[in-house]
């Protein structure tokens, strides 16, 4: 099925507002992971083309752009959100066929990138400094300036809900930004760029240059002209960009892998706790750094809980992401290698349940049947290592010491959950767990634009999401003025 109409050209770059083929002239294919067909073709920009892409962003900088108030950031900002939710629709469409997730969870990405507008519009002017008591005959205060141009590499798997917390924090401060979308699925990002450009947001100010990771996001990470570089994806290449931009001593937002625990205890409220334990880990075929891939739970429940989930597993429908199913394909069929690759490491690990790819799946998509599987060991393979697919382990516990050790035992601290009614465990619990989130009888608390977001270890560093991303986006100024 061919893509509808749009309103630009998928094989173009836009840089200073204008819609050009890749200095180079090459292109990418787009493969839609539902059936394996081509999409469309997309630029394949090179340093070249990111060089035009940071000269537009300073020209922004040293322009309109940088010369904007908050206020007028802000409104600009609300006008691209009012725009994305006009086009929710064609939004939705193009990542539910370019990303493969079923369309009904694309179209809540389409929803909540226009939610990050609205609320970086909201907060474009309550971004404050402070006055500093100090010495007599001195007048103390910080202000919060923008870091100038900014780079941003988005990952395929929420390409319009990271460009949002992101990008949209990036502007909201009055920084110019440069976007390297990921070469496997970047249709809203270059949809996104267009609506922006219509809302009126100054040329150069948000500029879009798609191609491969080692070509356009290498020039990027390690471009001079960037003052600030904001990574989402694998901790390997993530470790790779903060090497390339401290080449220019410039400062690194991370937001990597993720290993995320949920803890049920014995008094755990079952019939609340289901519907998160299972959809936490199958959203978005599992391919989410947030993803819950390790269910842990006490021994007295363990067997109820492993029953319970069995039950949803086995109802779950894989299939086309346009027939809106409980779990789409996977992103590539190079990423059902990976995950069954993964799978055939747990050949000893016991299969509690599997969801069902539907009869009439296109043969070349991408998909993979969800597994739930029961591991004693939590240093099996399968409950270390990020597998970034509909993969979930249960691992049973004896007591809270037990379940702090399991939860907090791996390379990553990204989100974790407790679900207990004990109220003196879940403080406890909350500051114990070495993760960036805890979830409290919830997870993921409804998606929270205003929740700051990041992890510890190697989950990466620095905060996405609310007004510590505004923070992040911004350095900061201390003036000092001695008057007598």
């Amino acid at each position: 099925m061919p893509l509808p109409d749009l309103p630009f050209n998928p094989a173009h770059c836009l840089i200073y507002g204008a819609w050009r083929a890749p200095l180079g002239g090459q292109t990418l294919p787009l493969v839609d992971p539902s059936d394996g067909s081509e999409l469309a073709q997309i630029a394949r920009g090179q340093s070249a083309d990111i060089d035009a892409a940071v000269t537009a962003a300073q020209g922004a900088m040293d322009g309109t752009w940088g010369k904007a108030t908050a206020l007028e950031r802000g409104r600009i900002l609300t006008r691209i959100g009012q725009l994305v939710l006009e086009n929710v629709d064609l939004l939705a469409e193009l990542e539910a066929r370019d990303v493969g997730k079923p369309l009904s969870q694309a179209r809540a990405d389409a929803i909540a990138l226009a939610r990050y507008m609205e609320f970086y519009g909201g907060a474009a002017d309550k971004v404050h400094g402070e006055s500093i008591p100090y010495l007599e005959g001195y007048t103390v205060y910080t202000l919060r300036e923008p870091h100038g141009v900014t780079g941003h590499i988005v990952p395929w798997n929420y390409p319009m809900q990271i460009i949002g917390r992101s990008v949209g924090a990036a502007l909201a401060m009055g920084n110019a930004a440069v976007l390297k979308p990921a070469e496997e699925a970047c249709l809203t990002a270059l949809m996104f760029a267009e609506i922006a450009r219509s809302a009126g947001l100054p040329d150069g100010a948000l500029n879009v240059v798609p191609g491969l990771g080692a070509e356009a996001g290498a020039a990027l990470s390690s471009h001079p002209g960037v003052h600030h570089i904001s990574f989402t994806g694998s901790v390997a290449t993530g470790a790779l960009v903060q090497q390339a931009a401290g080449t220019n001593v410039i400062p690194v937002t991370l937001e990597l892998g993720g290993k995320s625990p949920q803890l049920v205890f014995e008094d755990a409220n079952l019939d609340e706790a289901l519907p998160f334990l299972v959809n936490a880990g199958i959203q978005n075929a599992g391919q989410t750094c947030s993803a819950s891939s390790r269910i842990l739970v006490q021994q007295s429940r363990y067997d109820e809980v492993v029953a319970a989930m069995s039950e949803r597993y086995r109802a779950l429908k894989v299939g086309p992401a346009m027939d809106d199913l409980s779990v789409g394909p996977l992103i590539s069929a190079r990423q059902k290698e990976i995950v069954t690759g993964y799978l055939s490491q747990g050949t000893d690990l016991q299969i509690a349940a599997k969801g069902k790819i539907v009869e009439g799946a296109p043969k070349d998509g991408a998909y993979v049947e969800p597994h739930l599987l029961l591991c004693p060991d939590h240093a099996h393979p399968l409950a270390q290592q990020e597998i970034f697919g509909p993969v979930q382990v249960v691992i049973p516990f004896r007591d809270e010491e037990h379940a702090l050790a399991i939860a907090n035992g791996t390379e990553y601290g990204l989100v974790a959950s407790i679900w207990s009614e004990n109220g003196a465990r879940q403080m406890r619990l909350a500051r114990a767990l070495k993760s960036g989130q805890v979830f409290i009888n919830n997870y993921g608390a409804g998606g929270g634009v205003e929740l700051p977001f990041g992890g510890v270890g190697k989950s990466g560093h620095g905060r996405e999401k609310g007004f510590e991303a505004l923070y992040g986006f911004s350095t900061l100024k201390t003036v000092a003025a001695k008057h007598g």
